[in-house]
């Protein structure tokens, strides 16, 4: 998802950190994003690792051809058919639970303008349904790139015994909406939810970052409940994912303990069981654009991303 439309603030400059970052990992996800930095003090470079370079906004490239903002979304139009339940669960640690995975975005967006630019409620205010995400230089679209994710993960959960079930699976025109993509996790009661991005940052901009819902109690947002455990998840998804496929947690945003806390996104502020949005890295970016193309990092990703569901379901 790129940090331009309308589930997004304004980019917010940050002040350059070196060790600093070392005390906020270790802080935030204890044990797990401390691998990071242990890995980097010992020189850990190659196609696994992240730029250590701070950059000063989070802002996507200009030349981004279809920049769009992370979003949940819900329009009125066909209905969603990957939202069902996944194939019956078989035995395994996560029998019982069920998880729906969000794939950023629509494949199909970008010919239904006009749906996807109404408003809708995210209780906060109104902003527009979804966009159409972002892509890499070369073209490779963000929606491509999530609903890949999204089938690797449901693979992966499976096999553990859990019920998945998607927001959408690129089988409907358009959409779901923001306020819809919420919506499908909680009338399914999840006991976890995963938003896949990719960022649509400058380049030089490197690296992965999960977004955590902040406290909003406004019109029919009320995100009390779900902090703590959100932040949870997100810091099991965080640590899982630097171990698993090496990279290093975002050079410009989340001082690097690759968690950011955000109050603007209409699928966490409407959300009322636990979630988070996993940007897996920046498509602007070549060398992020090398990681996010590839079938077998794509593979690291959805491991990395749905060990960390576990750890999490697992307690």
């Amino acid at each position: 998802m790129s940090y331009v439309g309308p589930d997004f603030d304004p980019p917010q400059p940050r002040r350059r950190r070196r060790r600093a970052l070392t005390m906020a990992a270790a802080a935030l996800v204890p044990g797990a994003l401390l691998g990071w930095l242990l890995y980097e003090a010992v020189g850990g470079d190659g196609d696994g690792a992240g730029n250590a370079a701070v950059r000063s906004s989070e802002s996507p490239s200009s030349a981004a051809p279809t920049p769009s903002t992370t979003t949940d979304d819900k329009p009125p139009g066909p209905t969603p058919t990957a939202d069902s339940t996944s194939a019956p669960a078989g035995s395994g640690p996560l029998k019982g639970k069920v998880v729906v995975i969000d794939p950023g975005h629509n494949p199909n967006n970008f010919q239904h303008t006009a749906e996807i630019n109404r408003k809708v409620n995210i209780g906060t205010n109104w902003k527009e349904c979804d966009t159409t995400g972002t892509s890499t230089n070369d073209g490779y679209t963000e929606a491509k790139f999530t609903l890949d994710v999204a089938h690797r993960m449901r693979t992966l959960l499976e096999k553990q015994g859990a019920t998945v079930k998607f927001t959408q699976d690129g089988d409907r025109s358009w959409g779901p909406c923001v306020d819809e993509r919420a919506r499908i996790g909680n009338d399914a009661h999840a006991d976890a939810v995963v938003s896949i991005h990719a960022d649509g940052a400058g380049a030089g901009q490197r690296g992965f970052h999960v977004i955590l819902p902040g406290k909003v109690d406004e019109g029919a947002a009320d995100t009390g409940p779900i902090v703590a455990p959100s932040r949870a998840l997100g810091e099991r998804i965080a640590g899982s994912f630097v171990r698993v496929t090496g990279n290093a947690p975002s050079n410009y945003v989340g001082d690097g303990t690759g968690l950011v806390t955000r109050k603007d996104l209409g699928g966490l502020n409407l959300s009322t069981v636990p979630k988070v949005f996993v940007e897996c890295g920046n498509m602007r970016d070549s060398k992020d654009a090398a990681q996010l193309t590839s079938d077998t990092w794509r593979q690291k990703a959805a491991r990395g991303i749905s060990e960390g569901i576990v750890s999490f379901l697992r307690g």
